[in-house]
């Protein structure tokens, strides 16, 4: 019995955009469970912050900002938070005397690779209880949409 198509999209793209959304709900929710059991959780935005640092090493205040779509002041603000806990680290611009160049320190990346762990390991519990064929099916959709959303 083949799937049946109850949107009102002739492709079916509705209905497929629908469980993509639940998903992604699903996965916010294991995610902040995740960053919630840290001995030391971040915000969301500091969160978003380290991903970013981490992605994009050695970044201006005004680069992170962006990449962040927010405003200097606030992402000073939040980098002055991660400085305090140890996470982050503004080193002297080789580019500017003007600008400060933002990195994770060691610490920063002992907690994003922990808080990675801590998820993969949700993630993995959720996917222990689909079958094999349902594993391939979903790993060659996940792969076939991240090329499709690629900038």
């Amino acid at each position: 019995m083949g799937v049946v198509n109850r949107s009102s999209s002739p492709d079916g793209t509705e209905t497929v955009a629908a469980a993509v959304t639940e998903t992604a709900e699903l996965l916010e929710i294991m995610f902040e469970r995740a960053r919630e059991a840290s001995p030391r959780p971040l915000s969301t935005s500091q969160v978003r912050a380290v991903v970013a640092l981490d992605h994009h090493d050695g970044l201006n205040l005004r680069a992170l900002a962006e990449l962040l779509g927010s405003t200097p002041p606030l992402v000073s603000r939040l980098c002055d938070r991660l400085e305090a806990v140890g996470f982050v680290e503004r080193l002297p611009s080789t580019h500017s005397r003007r600008e400060l160049t933002l990195r994770l320190s060691d610490r920063g990346r002992a907690y994003l690779r922990d808080l990675r762990a801590r998820r993969r390991e949700s993630l993995e519990s959720v996917l222990a209880k689909l079958t094999p064929d349902a594993r391939a099916a979903l790993a060659t959709g996940l792969h076939e949409f991240s090329e499709a959303a690629r900038f």
